[in-house]
């Protein structure tokens, strides 16, 4: 993406709840690379629909709250936008681990381009030093010739 804003993904997203609903597909599942740090990326995937609900185990569940307004207008509300949210957050994490990897790339061309310049130095010395050791051992064999 060049241009990664909430409202950018909030089209994506929209199209992709509009297919389920529309029972184009039967489920949707997220899989995105997760940000652990510079070096490490993990895949994940995740149920994004149907949404499943959560097991509870608290006995409390049955007590009655009262919404205003309804339970089901704040429904229509809260779920599609923490699913556009849940989008966003997939492709902020793969954009984060995406370039973590590409500043470990980097890092890792640079300590090769050291390392091969450093060669190359020391190749270039060391032909260096033969040519002067060879000049020098000309002159004096040279020197040596005249003497005779």
């Amino acid at each position: 993406f060049d241009d990664i804003s909430y409202a950018n993904v909030e089209v994506i997203a929209q199209q992709v709840m509009d297919s389920y609903v529309s029972g184009q597909f039967d489920e949707i599942v997220l899989v995105y690379n997760t940000f652990k740090n510079a070096a490490t990326q993990e895949v994940v995937t995740e149920q994004f629909l149907p949404v499943e609900a959560p097991e509870s185990n608290d006995s409390s569940s049955s007590v009655d709250y009262i919404f205003e307004p309804n339970k089901e207008d704040i429904l229509d509300v809260i779920v599609p936008k923490s699913l556009k949210t849940q989008i966003f957050k997939a492709i902020l994490d793969s954009f984060a681990g995406e370039q973590g990897a590409r500043m470990t790339a980097m890092h890792k061309a640079t300590d090769n381009a050291t390392d091969l310049r450093d060669d190359l130095l020391l190749t270039y010395n060391k032909a260096r030093q033969a040519a002067i050791t060879n000049e020098i051992l000309e002159i004096v064999g040279g020197a040596e010739a005249l003497k005779n």
